[in-house]
């Protein structure tokens, strides 16, 4: 069982500045909270050991031409467990949950071409005889997630968020192209593990000078391909509760409200999708009390929301990033 630790201003303040620059220094960490790079340095440590909190490289495969589908299995109930690890352990899956009673799961995948996409729905899903249904939507918008965080962690000024943000070794250059190439796939597995992974153990892990390592980053981050998650677990901040929606909203209706959604601090991730349901959303919460009110208030105060399912998350199977050893 995971250790909870409880949390001080230093370390809430930690996550959120991971948060807004995984990869950033100690030191300017340091300036921003007032306290020494030490300090902080031995706060990410101590986090990091239990497992609740890592940093995690992550593949945009939109940007690269890929396409992301959200896909949700139905199976019996001997067989859901076995079936989520395994699709933990592929690469091209994230956010893999075991929902309701244990015999739904839900997953994203990111898929490069139409015969990888066939090749996991069409046959290996499809020709498994304890997978009882399956339905795949595309994703097409993406409100919170990925690069637009959660605003549960929140805690620092628009002022220290801005200067961390200007320690940010990559710029964003807009419609710069980018491929990968065959020496990629190292450097971004062991970013998968660990992001703050050091330059020199990156160099050792792909064959490349320090130099050619911070370069190739440089233009992956810069082009929109690369980019790093703070990983923690909901549980470390207080949130017991856990859930996935899925909503029907009018067409003319699904950017507002899908921008709504965005301002809720409950919402970590909401996205618009094909299908009937249009709009998807995974929520935290403090307990059962407030999922409620949440479903009741906060929910219940978007007109434009014609239909929701709710299945409480009972085991997350895969976050970001690569699944690491029990």
């Amino acid at each position: 069982m995971v250790e909870i630790i409880e949390l001080d201003e230093v370390d809430r303040g930690l996550l959120h500045a991971l948060q807004v620059d995984g990869r950033v220094s100690f030191s300017r960490v340091g300036e921003v909270l007032g306290v020494s790079d030490q300090r902080v340095a031995r706060r990410y440590r101590r986090l990091r050991s239990t497992g609740l909190l890592r940093v995690v490289g992550v593949v945009d495969g939109r940007r690269l031409g890929y396409e992301s589908w959200a896909i949700r299995l139905r199976c019996t109930p001997d067989a859901a467990v076995a079936i989520a690890e395994a699709l933990g352990r592929r690469q091209d899956t994230f956010w893999v949950h075991l929902l309701s009673g244990g015999t739904e799961i839900s997953a994203g995948t990111l898929q490069r071409t139409a015969r990888e996409r066939e090749s996991l729905l069409l046959g290996k899903l499809a020709r498994t005889n304890r997978v009882l249904s399956v339905t795949a939507h595309r994703t097409l918008y993406t409100f919170v997630g990925g690069r637009v965080g959660w605003q549960g962690l929140a805690v620092l000024s628009p002022q220290q968020v801005a200067h961390l943000a200007e320690g940010r070794l990559y710029r964003r250059r807009e419609n710069e192209q980018i491929t990968l190439g065959p020496g990629d796939q190292a450097l971004l597995d062991e970013l998968s593990r660990d992001g703050r992974t050091g330059y020199a153990d990156l160099a050792a892990a792909t064959g490349w000078s320090e130099s050619t390592v911070r370069r190739r980053m440089e233009q992956l981050c810069s082009a929109g391909a690369l980019f790093f998650d703070m990983d923690v677990l909901p549980a470390l901040l207080g949130y017991q509760v856990e859930a996935q929606l899925w909503m029907s909203v009018p067409p003319a209706e699904l950017d507002a409200t899908g921008r709504a959604l965005a301002g809720h601090h409950e919402v970590a991730f909401a996205g618009a999708t094909t299908g009937p349901t249009n709009l998807t959303a995974s929520i935290v919460c403090r307990d059962g009390d407030a999922l409620y009110r949440y479903l009741t208030d906060s929910l219940g105060a978007l007109p434009a929301i014609r239909h929701i399912e709710t299945a409480p998350i009972i085991r997350t199977v895969k976050r970001a990033g690569a699944v690491l050893p029990l």
